[in-house]
């Protein structure tokens, strides 16, 4: 029995018949009339790939699947035919999956997009989040810094070492390391960072945030963006807006912050730093992008529209995002100590439907109360609500002492914890209580220090070096040990 290649089927290159050559249409010339149906076939295939409705490789795998096979029960008329046949089919058929096989990638490929030239795919103002950034990465528990202020002490001169003169007999090698190494040594697996609309100055900005990232993604730790959605520092007592957006409200203000979430994300993830958590918003208990955003004594009736602005945040993170990226949405509140605060906050947010997948909480005991007050506070959590626990904002004196003529947020005796003293040692033991709280809580799944690096360098003037965990002559305290201490 002979196979014979046969084209019967109903193809596009049929409707072509017309333009064939005479001798072809032959139907005697079988040969041929395959030969040009297949011709034309491909020739449709790749104009359908450069209208980018197939892929390249499609369009070839098309070309060959128009043809229709036929087993022909009859002797061959002639046996160097029947040669010819097979092996120029085989040629062929090789030639259109080459030619397939070489055109993978668009015609033109898009240059990576970045915050300036990125379009987000939303076409309307009504921000309702999917569901694929909400699943749970991998559990593990998150011993981390925020080192936002790095580049700039890096810029000042500041120089860090990883043994530690002070207090525990080391000695100091003298040779000065960059501090995300040292961290990274210490056992930290994630870094902090926190993002600003248009600083200024340019640091704690874009590019910026960007440069530091692909430094923690080179040492292998993980990445938490801190969304501020403000030119400069947002917190309980100020959230303003970015100044481009200062006349905007309503459906225009969403729009921003979800057109500026998604370019954002969209660059990290360019450049292959994807943040493990996206916060929106910084301790955002009072709200944020006030007063469209503000919620609390006076903005009663705010909700609906704090949760707006928040929906279109989160939409804009997992807008840019592919289905198995895996990202987790963190919102984060000022009230570590404060159980009312949290609930009230929590509570009304359900009742507007937002979800999220972290809770971040600031404690610093000058400001949100005892160790107890921290403990009682996240079993309570861990029991009403489903989402994880993170203490994103935590710290400690080592010293009372200043460095420098910039004023300090903390250095008075009454602003410390009974047993725990402004010293090396109290330093270390109150960041090893606060972990054990964090890890006694059933949802409590990480620690965050809040500028370890922030010391005194000739040209930065610091209100936190004597809450750094390098002491002034740049080297390791030993609290860095304890940071990233497992059970």
């Amino acid at each position: 029995m002979t196979l014979h290649w046969k084209a019967t089927a109903v193809t596009p290159a049929q409707s072509l018949w017309p333009l064939c050559p005479r001798h072809i249409n032959d139907k005697s010339s079988n040969l041929m009339r395959a030969v040009w149906h297949l011709l034309i076939s491909a020739t449709l295939g790749v104009i359908a790939t450069r209208a980018n409705y197939l892929s390249a490789k499609m369009g070839a795998l098309l070309a060959c699947a128009l043809m229709r096979l036929e087993v022909v029960g009859r002797p061959s008329i002639c046996p160097r035919m029947q040669f010819s046949q097979r092996w120029l089919w085989t040629i062929l058929l090789f030639l259109s999956l080459l030619i397939g096989c070489q055109t993978d990638a668009p015609i033109h490929a898009p240059a990576a997009p970045t915050t300036e030239t990125a379009v987000p795919p939303a076409t309307s103002t009504s921000f309702t989040p999917a569901t694929l950034a909400t699943t749970p990465i991998p559990p593990a528990f998150w011993y981390g810094v925020d080192a936002s202020f790095l580049p700039q002490l890096e810029a000042a001169g500041a120089h860090f070492f990883a043994s530690s003169n002070v207090a525990d007999g080391n000695v100091a090698d003298g040779t000065a390391q960059d501090a995300l190494a040292i961290f990274a040594a210490h056992g930290v697996n994630s870094v902090r960072l926190r993002v600003w609309v248009n600083p200024a100055d340019g640091h704690n900005g874009t590019a910026e945030t960007l440069a530091l990232a692909r430094r923690i993604h080179a040492l292998d730790m993980a990445l938490l963006l801190d969304l501020h959605y403000s030119d400069t520092w947002a917190d309980p007592g100020h959230q303003a807006k970015p100044a481009a957006w200062m006349d905007m409200d309503g459906a225009e203000l969403e729009t921003a912050v979800y057109t500026y979430t998604f370019n954002l994300i969209t660059a990290f993830k360019a450049q292959g730093t994807l943040p493990h958590i996206v916060q929106i918003g910084n301790e955002i208990s009072p709200g944020f992008l006030w007063d469209e955003g503000r919620v609390g004594d006076g903005y009663e009736n705010n909700w609906p529209q704090f949760a707006a602005l928040l929906q279109a945040g989160i939409a804009g993170v997992q807008d840019a995002l592919e289905p198995a990226d895996r990202v987790q949405i963190m919102l984060h509140l000022d009230a570590g100590g404060n159980n009312a605060v949290c609930r009230w906050f929590l509570d009304n947010l359900q009742a507007q439907g937002v979800t999220f997948d972290v809770l971040g909480l600031t404690y610093y005991p000058w400001w949100q109360g005892s160790l107890d007050d921290l403990a009682a506070n996240l079993q309570d959590l861990s029991r009403r609500y489903p989402q994880e626990i993170v203490l994103v904002e935590t710290a400690y004196p080592w010293t009372l002492d200043w460095q420098d003529d910039t004023h300090n947020l903390v250095g008075l005796a009454e602003q410390l914890l009974p047993g725990y003293p402004a010293t090396p040692a109290g330093q270390a033991a109150f960041l090893r209580d606060v972990l054990a709280i964090v890890r006694a809580a059933p949802q409590g799944k990480g620690m965050y220090y809040w500028a370890p690096e922030a010391i005194v360098a000739p040209g930065f003037g610091s209100f936190w070096e004597n809450v750094a965990l390098f002491d002034s002559n740049g080297h390791a305290l030993p609290a860095l040990a304890v940071l990233g201490e497992r059970p």
